[in-house]
């Protein structure tokens, strides 16, 4: 035998699920000769790219691993001291292996489907309880993007629900202090809706302003002053004037919290709870606030329900409240959350529990004031404020240059602004960096180093009394029992066994794309040199970063077809945000701001509409037809007579229908013809690469959804990352960010804190571009397209195919009707809980069209998993025909009572009129390996009556040991 040395597996190999083989026997199935016969039916010729993608040649796994490492090494990872809300944090390893690195967590859903989601709603519920908690407020919502964008949603909440008396009133004032990288996204969100901000020192408040309606304080500030507000918020109350604070959760472990200050919103980041800097993220931001706003809040509650059994459940609580269901009404397009790394957040907090966060507080606490009273003693000027982790020097020009460079010859980064340097302590810092920089000052002093064993000795927390806190915090038991890392090992392990995810079987879910999260794509994540650097360190330490930004905006331009891309938006929602932003921008530039108008189809996705309204445009909805295209016509129609102040069409493509529709170009023409902008939602993004673009089909902006097409996992619910791709026209607009330069020469404000967005996961689709090269996107996308008609071909005859293209194909999703079933009294949400008797998670259900299911089944699944997946929908059927047949009553058969727990079928009398057999083994390869529901069907009515949106009260876990 011949020994060829270059015969490698390819990691597209690896991506693709299905072998030649079977993309032969799926080919014949379905009725096509071959891959290419499949595309030409399935994708208009006229939109079809002339040539291939020019991107790099594909790498194998080993290869592309050894030379990131190469790239990442560039960055250089310094002791950060730089704070600014962004803090080095001891990732305890027992989350950093089995949580952050087990795709048992990170290849989750959202928890729409919650009785297949309890271990990552308990996990979630930990963090509402330690936010709420810890500040002190009523309601938690189970996080947000980032600590600027939950402060811009506190800004809009507040405006929403501000009284009657200052129904008019759109003046928001904001301390001076506030992080600069949150007064950005305040600016980029405050003008397009009408509010006013105002920015000043907190001495020159006017709460008797008939114009204002909200204040904002930074606790502890940027200048790491803490201050006792209460006489503030009293005042403001009495003037009508609601109140938020951005604060830091640590600090609250010693400071008296904003809730008890009279706080209507409190907000902030959860990253030093043991999630890395990251460059900027991912991290979970986090909004508290008063049950009076519950129906306000943003992003999602999780809360305590009960199953069938009646046994305490979690679930999302208050669903239809997520704004952007109420599409142009909305106030907020939020609707993602950083679900993983809240998980690892709470995680942090059980683990180390409320002694230990208190004594991780107060150490840090102690080194800050450490430095402090060390460089007192050598006779500089420190700032006499009460902080809790960082102290302000104040130095001449010449000294504090002469300090920077001696800072970075010791590899460590102070913040240097104005007349004064910051430095800013966290929990990894030590007693040994505290002598380095009392050396470095003492150096540019010209002074010997102190000996500060006596001040050690002499350490106490004299914090103003006022500002103390007193009250608990964290006394239920889930955050006292796991101390030891073997009992939070199984506790993490037994949350983790409660949850399905991608590590059990495909999540078929349309418009999501559940693909694979390869291995190879995730090891780069946690490694020091892209976990540990400070999104505002200096250019030259993060010319790894550089790098990989740059080759990344240069592959994704050329998959879109554009001319530029900007990272920053940390979600799809933001992304769509920033495009609609974008292009206001560019409007405005042309002296034509009164464009105000966004055309949207019905189909669209209900972030759509939300992100128009905040990027202040006017929604005027554009019919379907019945086969669920556009209505040209009415398109034609509304474009003429809106034209003056056309601004963009939103338009998804596929649509969401999961059809490429012919007359895409026509719509973009019209849209153009009357001066406007087409911006195209990416959701589907997994049914063009390589195939045709953004730019080829005519748009001008759109966002990329890397949590999709470009394999950023789901985490469970986020991280996300949801950059945007522009024309030539539109690139002077891309967003930037007040530290670090970013975007183009007229800039829109900064869109998420961070200048470059969640760059820490940018890694994932760094890998997947690299390791796959131009010809294996290509071939995922045709993949992607023959499984899902595959799937089609399967099902029909058994399900009616709501849309197809005019040659009958489905582009890389379709849409199952299950509205005929109703007559028989089976719901779309009976079969959707079936199907976790059969070990997979529902499609997508009831978008876009109620009633119905999308199922898209990506890439990635093999023509075995995908046949599973076939078969249990189609004996599903059968099952709902023995309804039809009256075998079963309407309201007792095995689709009403499904999800079958274990505990339902092995403990008590079995009265059900059929088998536990049938209940629990429906198909043979169930029994090979049975996922098991740990609740019933959870009861959403009696959750939103009764919201508990904290850990389940002591004395409830008691009355059950006693019932058992």
């Amino acid at each position: 035998m011949k020994i060829n040395l270059s015969n490698a597996v390819k990691f597209e190999s690896r991506h693709n699920g299905p072998t030649e083989a079977e993309i032969a026997e799926m080919l014949e199935k379905i009725g096509a000769t071959s891959l290419e016969e499949l595309i030409e039916q399935t994708v208009p010729e006229s939109i079809r790219l002339t040539r291939p993608l020019d991107l790099p040649k594909a790498k194998l796994e080993s290869e592309f691993l050894a030379d990131f490492k190469k790239l990442a090494s560039k960055n250089k990872v310094f002791k950060s001291f730089i704070g600014m809300g962004y803090y080095d944090t001891f990732v305890p390893g027992v989350i950093l292996r089995n949580v952050l690195e087990n795709p048992g967590w990170y290849t989750a859903y959202t928890p729409y489907q919650a009785e297949i989601a309890q271990g990552r709603l308990e996990a979630l519920i930990n963090f509402q309880t330690v936010v709420m908690e810890l500040t002190g407020m009523e309601l938690a919502n189970a996080s947000l993007l980032d600590e600027g964008t939950a402060a811009a949603e506190a800004m809009t909440m507040l405006h929403s629900v501000k009284p009657r008396d200052k129904k008019n009133a759109n003046k928001f004032f904001v301390d001076e202090k506030i992080f600069p990288q949150t007064k950005a996204v305040l600016e980029t969100r405050a003008e397009p809706v009408g509010i006013e901000l105002v920015f000043g020192s907190i001495q020159d408040l006017d709460l008797t302003d008939p114009e204002l309606y909200g204040v904002m304080f930074q606790y502890p500030d940027a200048d790491g002053a803490i201050r006792d507000y209460s006489a503030i918020v009293a005042a403001a109350k009495e003037n009508k004037v609601l109140t938020a604070f951005a604060t830091d959760l640590l600090a609250l472990t010693l400071l008296t919290p904003p809730g008890e200050m009279g706080a209507d919103v409190v907000v902030g980041s959860a990253q030093r709870f043991g999630v890395p800097m990251g460059y900027g993220g991912p991290h979970a931001g986090f909004f508290a606030t008063k049950e009076d706003f519950k129906r306000q809040i943003p992003g999602r509650i999780i809360g305590v329900s009960v199953d069938r059994a009646g046994n305490k459940a979690y679930r999302m609580a208050l669903q239809t409240r997520e704004q952007h269901i109420k599409r142009e009404k909305a106030t907020s397009n939020i609707c993602t959350a950083q679900v993983l790394l809240a998980v690892m957040s709470s995680f942090y907090a059980v683990y180390h529990g409320p002694e230990g966060l208190k004594n991780i507080a107060l150490r840090t606490h102690g080194l800050a004031k450490l430095t402090a009273e060390a460089l007192r003693n050598l006779g500089l000027n420190v700032a006499g404020h009460s902080f809790f982790d960082t102290i302000q020097i104040r130095m001449s020009d010449v000294s504090r240059e002469r300090v920077k460079g001696l800072a970075l010859a010791a590899e460590m980064n102070f913040r240097y602004e104005n007349d004064s340097i910051f430095i800013s302590f966290d929990e990894t810092k030590t007693l040994e960096d505290v002598k380095t920089i009392v050396s470095i000052f003492a150096s540019e002093e010209g002074k010997h180093t102190l000996n500060l064993d006596e001040l050690v000795e002499n350490l106490n927390l004299e914090l103003p009394e006022a500002l103390v806190r007193k009250s608990e915090y964290l006394t239920h038991p889930v955050f006292n029992n796991y101390h030891s890392e073997h009992e939070m090992l199984r506790y993490i392990k037994r949350l983790e066994n409660k949850d399905l995810s991608l590590v059990h079987s495909m999540i078929s879910l349309g418009s999501c794309t559940m693909k694979l999260n390869a291995t190879a794509e995730m090891i780069p994540v946690t490694w020091p040199e892209f976990g540990q650097i400070h999104p505002f360190a200096p250019m030259d330490q993060t010319l790894g970063y550089q790098e990989l930004f740059s080759n990344l905006r240069t592959w994704l331009t050329e998959i879109t077809g554009f001319a530029d891309t900007s990272l920053q938006p940390n979600s799809g929602a933001q992304g769509e945000y920033a495009g609609l932003m974008v292009i206001r921008a560019y409007h405005l530039s042309r002296g034509e701001g009164h464009r105000d108008v966004a055309l949207i189809p019905t189909s669209a996705h209900g972030t759509n509409p939300a992100s128009a309204v905040m990027a202040g445009m006017k929604v005027v909805l554009v019919k379907c037809d019945e086969k669920g295209n556009i209505d040209v016509a009415d398109l034609k129609e509304k474009a003429a007579t809106h034209a003056e102040n056309l601004s963009a069409l939103m338009v998804t493509y596929p649509s969401t229908h999961g059809v490429f529709e012919e007359a895409i170009q026509e719509i973009c023409e019209t849209i153009h013809q009357y001066g406007g902008q087409v911006y195209m939602d990416g959701a589907n993004m997994n049914a063009q690469v390589g195939l045709t673009s953004p730019g080829r089909i005519g748009a001008d902006v759109c966002h990329l959804n890397l949590h999709k097409t470009f394999c950023i996992p789901h985490g469970g619910g986020g991280p996300g990352m949801g950059p945007i791709c522009v024309a030539s026209h539109l690139a002077p607009f891309l967003p930037g960010n007040p530290i670090v330069k970013t975007g183009g020469a007229q800039a829109v404000s900064s869109i998420s804190a961070a200048p470059y967005g969640s760059a820490s996961i940018l890694p994932i689709s760094y890998a997947y571009i690299e390791m796959m090269g131009g010809d294996g996107l290509t071939n995922a996308t045709k993949m992607a397209i023959l499984n899902a008609n595959y799937i089609k071909e399967r099902l029909e005859g058994h399900y009616p195919i709501l849309y197809t293209g005019t040659k009958g194909r489905a582009a890389h999703e379709m849409i199952v009707d299950c509205r005929g079933f109703k007559e028989f009294g089976v719901e779309v949400e009976d079969i959707a809980k079936r199907l976790m008797d059969y070990g997979f998670h529902a499609p997508t259900v009831s978008f876009p069209v109620a009633g119905t299911i999308m199922i898209e089944p990506t890439e990635s699944e093999t023509k075995a998993e995908l046949d599973r997946f076939c078969d249990a929908l189609i004996a599903i059927r059968e099952e709902i025909r023995e309804i039809e047949e009256g075998k079963f009553d309407k309201d007792n058969n095995v689709l009403k009572n499904a999800p079958h727990t274990a505990q339902m079928v092995l403990t008590g009398e079995w009265d059900l009129p059929y088998s536990r057999e049938k209940a629990v083994y429906p198909l043979a390869y169930v029994k090979e390996h049975k996922f098991w529901p740990s609740v019933r069907r959870i009861d959403s009515a009696y959750g939103d009556r009764n919201l508990v949106c904290s850990c389940i009260p002591v004395e409830e876990y008691a009355q059950e040991s006693e019932a058992v």
